[in-house]
């Protein structure tokens, strides 16, 4: 059976305007409050106009063929709520009419009547004024909402069954809002968007029976989702408290569920970019918060992330393996994140660490390597002491040929060898057998100041730990420190070159005559 053709927009919108004339003459008519049925009148005239107002647009846009296709969903929507508060207002205003004294007593009218009406146009009025801010917006971001998505869930439904390039295009924007407004980052996390974007990156990614299981949720998940939903409706009119279910679809849902085939034969190059988006998204939401990462976490956002590196390359893989270090970094500042999501038998954990790992080790690419290690260095204190095989390719790296990889091995190693990390002295041992003295010299021989400085730092970690070694007398540690504690230093680092020095100084004598020059 054939479906009815949609009515045009312009159509559409022709009823309210009918609605809203009518309302004119009762109020012409209108015997009884007449003040309140004024002031309805001043609303209803504000919609009329910018009801015209909103046609000539949609008209001029669909009649023009240099402009892009007019998306009409919110229109339809708003124009459908507009003309059900116009038929209110009209209602209460014609029982303001002198009738019968039986029908005057049937439709009693009260203030309270047209309080609540009046706030029902008012509604109406922020719905058409966003609405009209869209066209007028010259491409640029509408930071708000129109109130009816306050009011009513079917607007964040819009965009559920929409094609991955329209899907694509909102996962930019939350990306560039997330970039630019910790506000609307923070808004974000409360709306529950992660998990939409995690469900539409993941696809393609499991095998059908973990695809499954990602995409069904908890009886407990969909109330903590609800909740979260309900507080963020009474704040209400933040652009990004749409965007948790406007624009994407769980495949987990009923409604995805008929979409599944359609989207399976969509164009490679169309499903790439949306997980590139999704990916750029996820990392820009994970940037300094904690909250937004601990949400990454609670999905299976980590385990998606790690098989995306190790399958795919370019700036999905970039984007994935940014999002994984934001998380780190926010589970380094976090204890609660750290022990939660990083332990040691956890699958997504075990997985992301061998990923990390594979890249310092075997992806020679600076842009991938630096991540990966910075990754690995906010995870230090979640590494037991047998767990010697994250701190060797580091300890390599600090010969890279590439000065900003091997200051960066540097830092990593230094997490590991700082004494607010519990086994410091274990992983410490741990770096001087794996031959990471002569590397970590090479390394300060270096112009850079900052290598210098980062380099000293993990030097004088293991002097202080590991004191004892033969390999720093071999390499002549105390000489290279008391060059380096004649030299200008920040505060905090000479006082630590010192501690080091008087520390060595209980098992190495200082040999003057073969004194290293620090600097070269």
């Amino acid at each position: 059976m054939a479906l009815l053709e949609e009515k045009r927009v312009e159509e559409e919108l022709s009823y309210p305007i009918m609605l809203a004339e009518r309302v004119r003459s009762a109020v012409d008519e209108a015997d009884s409050f007449k003040a309140e049925c004024s002031e309805v009148w001043k609303q209803v005239d504000r919609l009329l106009q910018m009801l015209r107002t909103l046609v000539r647009f949609a008209t001029a846009t669909n009649t023009s063929a240099a402009s892009p296709p007019l998306y009409e969903r919110p229109i339809r929507r708003v124009a459908a709520e507009t003309a059900k508060n116009l038929d209110r207002a009209l209602a209460l205003v014609r029982k303001c009419k002198r009738r019968s004294i039986l029908h005057r007593v049937v439709s009693i009218v009260g203030a309270a009547d047209f309080r609540k009406v009046l706030a029902h146009l008012d509604a109406s009025v922020g719905d058409m004024k966003w609405l009209l801010s869209i066209f007028d917006a010259d491409g640029g971001i509408v930071l708000s909402l129109p109130p009816i998505a306050s009011n009513d869930p079917i607007l964040s439904w819009v965009l559920s069954d929409s094609p991955m390039r329209v899907q694509t295009l909102a996962a930019n924007l939350v990306a560039r809002m997330a970039k630019h407004d910790p506000v609307a980052q923070e808004d974000f996390a409360r709306e529950n968007v992660i998990r939409p974007l995690v469900t539409l990156l993941s696809f393609d990614t499991f095998v059908d029976d973990q695809w499954d299981h990602l995409g069904k949720q908890s009886i407990h998940s969909i109330v903590q989702i609800n909740k979260e939903l309900g507080k963020g409706s009474r704040g209400g009119r933040h652009f990004a408290n749409s965007y948790s279910n406007s624009y994407f679809f769980a495949e987990g849902s009923s409604r995805g569920g008929n979409h599944k085939k359609e989207r399976e034969n969509e164009d490679p190059e169309v499903k790439l970019q949306l997980k590139v988006s999704c990916a750029e998204a996820l990392w820009m939401l994970a940037r300094g918060s904690v909250t937004n990462s601990r949400k990454i976490t609670e999905t299976k956002g980590m385990l998606c992330l790690a098989k995306i590196v190790q399958n795919e390359q370019g700036e999905l893989q970039f984007n994935c393996l940014m999002t994984i270090m934001e998380v780190t970094v926010a589970a380094e500042s976090n204890a609660d994140l750290r022990r939660a999501a990083f332990k040691t038998n956890s699958p997504a954990a075990k997985t992301v660490v061998e990923q990390l790992l594979r890249i310092i080790k075997e992806v020679d690419n600076p842009a991938l390597q630096i991540p990966a290690m910075k990754s690995v260095g906010a995870l230090a204190r979640t590494f037991p002491a047998r767990e010697t095989r994250v701190i060797e390719p580091l300890v390599a790296q600090m010969s890279h040929r590439n000065a900003k990889v091997a200051d960066e091995a540097a830092l990593a190693l230094t997490k590991f060898a700082s004494p607010d990390n519990f086994l410091h002295v274990e992983h410490s041992k741990t770096i001087i057998e794996f031959n990471g003295i002569p590397a970590l010299m090479r390394l300060l021989r270096s112009n850079e100041v900052t290598q210098m400085h980062d380099g000293l730092t993990l030097l004088c970690y293991l002097a202080l730990h590991a004191g004892n070694s033969e390999s720093l007398e071999q390499a002549r540690v105390l000489t290279v420190l008391e060059g380096a504690d004649r030299t200008v230093l920040p505060q905090h680092l000479k006082e630590l070159v010192s501690r080091a020095i008087i520390h060595l100084n209980l098992y190495h004598a200082g040999m003057n005559s073969q004194r290293m020059s620090y600097l070269p």
